[in-house]
């Protein structure tokens, strides 16, 4: 079983950001957290983290994103993989319901380990936390 210990949230919405805290308190999930904007802030600790130590052991990933959406994202992490000993599972989460989005999130099967729509849920945080620490 695999703990949790470091996650990654991506999004650039603030209120997302507050909600999802108190989410995290509510159910007594202890995790360090670190809030970025964009993918790009992401991908820069990523880069500056030349050990590795740091890496999330989770990331919560939203799509639409200024200066670098969850896509871009995606496409910069999966370049990163061999330098980085620790892979990160990926969600997606997204206020986007577009069959499009959910299928290309699908195609990235090695990387995004599953689509959860915004608002989430404790039942969500449920299946994130359960499903990746077994």
């Amino acid at each position: 079983m695999k703990k949790i210990n470091s996650l990654y949230v991506i999004d650039d919405d603030r209120i997302y950001h507050f909600l999802l805290k108190n989410l995290f308190k509510q159910n007594g999930i202890t995790v360090k957290t670190d809030f970025f904007s964009n993918g790009q802030e992401a991908i820069e600790a990523l880069k500056q983290d030349e050990a590795g130590d740091n890496a999330p052991d989770l990331i919560l990933l939203d799509i639409n994103m200024p200066i670098m959406n969850g896509w871009q994202f995606l496409e910069e992490y999966a370049k990163l993989q061999d330098r980085i000993p620790k892979t990160s599972m990926v969600y997606m989460i997204s206020s986007s319901n577009d069959v499009v989005d959910i299928n290309k999130a699908k195609g990235y099967k090695s990387l995004v380990k599953d689509y959860f729509l915004k608002p989430i849920c404790k039942e969500d945080l449920d299946k994130i936390f359960i499903s990746s620490e077994s």
